[in-house]
């Protein structure tokens, strides 16, 4: 029980007439909340905001509505910027392709500073001549922060991070490798039509069933006839977009593919939980086991976990006329080892040697020998990736000159958008300086975000962003 004392005024000209004693840290004048209550009310609304924190706090016995917590996030006083030497810089979405912020991070510490209600060189800009010491940025390859940081900081030592310069160059490396599989896929069925001449002629091996029967390969070259044919006649890809009801995006990458088998490779690039199990499909068909369900059945002992229709799918290109309804004797399955998908050989060559297990090294080695192209693009990749590791920067313009000197298109795209911020990459593979914690700290945004919708709460986003442990 707690006793406290009520005081009355003498003064006849004072408004407040009677009050109570406060006891410190359980009470608050004109409080319906105990400081400690508030205090865990504020810690729920700075991690779940609205809804979610409502619910939290009524299964804890502290009932409170939405708005509540709304409000006493915006009480909440903003932490002041403290000095900062390395600064981290990123953007994250509010609303994709439409609204951005961007993020500061103090590298020393990896906790946010402040965010920016847009991602423009001006704003970050402006930031920076507002609080001047910064001498390194840590930053990725957009144009604007670059421009931003030298009109704000002309000082400041900008470094490009790693771990983009290494995505930048998985995604050229996938495009050589999409451009050049039909290599790839040559070498494997001259392979296996090579037979020892003391020995008779086998019957024809047949090859991997022809992506031709599915779907989605022949919608890929009506659109890209389409588009082709519309291109001739003079449209703009937006008048082909609107006469042909496709998207934009989807208009470039038809328009923008050499050949329509490069599209077909990009889409036979796509993962397939059957994928592990092709040769066991393969050896059942063969044996005369020609059920779809039979043969996913001794697959689930085997641990596939995939539906009976992706097995149904890649048995109906075998069966006779390409489909699952007419019984007949069908082609026979491949027998030959299934050709790596574009994917994989990426996966390989852009592995560590030591970390690829003997089947992974051997796949690599017949790839990289079925192509000069591909061999090329191997001793490229693992170029790059000592200059990355060992933090040889200075070696990078060597490498540039070689790649351009090459006949890679996209690694010379690679190149010429390296040059255009060179001095920002050298210091990315020379510095100990990465975006790590930046990136880490948009990871974490992303759950922030979705309680706080919409630029209209962006007071509110920056605070819970600043506050959030």
């Amino acid at each position: 029980m707690v006793t406290v004392r009520r005081f009355k005024c003498v003064n006849d000209a004072c408004s407040q007439t009677t009050f109570s004693e406060q006891i410190p840290g359980l009470t608050v004048p004109f409080s319906r909340r105990t400081p400690t209550l508030t205090k865990a009310l504020v810690s729920i609304a700075l991690s779940l905001a609205g809804r979610a924190g409502s619910r939290l706090a009524t299964q804890l016995a502290m009932p409170c509505g939405r708005d509540l917590l709304i409000k006493l996030i915006r009480k909440q006083p903003a932490p002041k910027v403290p000095s900062v030497t390395v600064l981290g810089v990123d953007d994250f979405a509010i609303r994709r392709r439409h609204s951005y912020n961007t993020i500061l991070i103090d590298m020393e510490t990896h906790r946010p500073i402040d965010v920016l209600p847009d991602r423009e060189a001006q704003t970050l800009a402006d930031w920076l001549t507002r609080h001047p010491g910064v001498k390194i940025v840590c930053r990725d390859r957009g144009g604007a922060y670059a421009e931003g940081v030298r009109a704000g900081a002309p000082d400041a030592l900008q470094v490009a991070d790693r771990f983009h310069l290494w995505k930048n160059l998985c995604e050229a490396a996938q495009k050589t490798v999409v451009t050049h599989h039909g290599c790839l896929r040559q070498a494997v069925r001259a392979e296996a039509e090579v037979q020892p001449e003391e020995h008779a002629p086998p019957p024809e091996i047949p090859g991997p069933p022809s992506r031709d029967y599915h779907p989605l390969a022949a919608r890929t070259r009506q659109r890209h006839a389409d588009v082709q044919e519309c291109l001739a006649r003079g449209l703009s890809r937006a008048a082909v977009g609107r006469e042909l009801n496709l998207d934009i995006q989807t208009v470039r990458r038809f328009a923008d593919a050499a050949t329509v088998e490069e599209l077909l490779a990009k889409a036979e690039n796509r993962a397939s939980r059957l994928d592990p199990w092709r040769d066991v499909v393969n050896q059942c068909w063969n044996d005369g086991v020609t059920n779809a369900q039979d043969i996913t059945a001794e697959l689930r002992v085997l641990g596939f976990t995939g539906s009976v229709q992706i097995v149904r799918r890649y048995l109906r290109p075998l069966r006779p006329h390409g489909d699952g309804r007419k019984r007949g004797p069908g082609k026979s399955a491949p027998t030959t080892p299934a050709i790596p998908k574009p994917r994989q050989v990426s996966r390989w060559m852009l592995t560590h040697p030591d970390h690829l297990d003997q089947d992974d090294a051997l796949g690599l080695k017949t790839a990289v020998s079925s192509c000069e192209h591909l061999e090329r693009l191997h001793n490229h990749i693992r170029t790059f990736a000592a200059i990355m590791t060992q933090r040889h920067g200075a070696d990078l313009p060597a490498w540039l000159d070689t790649v351009d000197a090459d006949d890679l298109p996209a690694l010379k795209t690679l190149a010429t958008g390296l040059r255009r911020d060179l001095d920002a990459v050298i210091n990315g593979l020379t510095l100990e300086h990465n975006s790590g914690a930046v990136e880490g700290a948009v990871t974490r945004i992303k759950a922030l975000k979705r309680q706080c919708y919409g630029r209209a709460n962006f007071d509110l986003l920056r605070l819970r962003i600043l506050l959030t442990p």
